[in-house]
């Protein structure tokens, strides 16, 4: 399958683009409620906002690490002696640990300056990703 990959013109960049799609459902629906957090549309009530962003942010997620794991698969070996693509798993990792803190105090429950906080490390860290994820094919 993974010769396939690399064989066809139009698989890797297609990858690629559902790449980008699973990038732009993450970080659009993050932005939204992080607007919301920040006091941005009052009137939007921030667990509705919140369960639809999170089950679209799911879904760019999931999207995104299967093409990414493709991707990923025909040039392993490249990729893991890649510092962008390393500085970019670890950011990954740092923004998965700040979701589980930022959800595991319930953040949406108080929207305390902690979770404004955390909301905005979580956009620094997915602006570091996509910063590293497109450095990736110039290192």
């Amino acid at each position: 399958m993974f010769m396939a990959l690399s064989a066809h013109p139009w698989a890797y960049p297609l990858l690629e683009v559902v790449h980008i799609w699973g990038i732009a459902l993450i970080i659009g629906n993050l932005m939204a409620l992080e607007v919301r957090v920040w006091g941005g549309a009052a009137s939007l009530p921030v667990l509705a906002l919140a369960r639809l962003s999170l089950v679209l942010v799911a879904l760019g997620f999931t999207l995104a690490v299967g093409s990414g794991l493709l991707m990923f698969a025909t040039q392993a070996e490249e990729l893991l002696a890649n510092r962008a693509f390393l500085t970019k798993m670890v950011l990954l990792m740092l923004a998965g640990g700040n979701a589980a803190w930022f959800h595991g105090r319930r953040s949406l429950h108080r929207l305390d300056l902690t979770a404004r906080l955390l909301m905005l490390s979580s956009a620094a860290l997915w602006i570091g990703i996509v910063l590293a994820g497109r450095w990736i094919a110039y290192i």
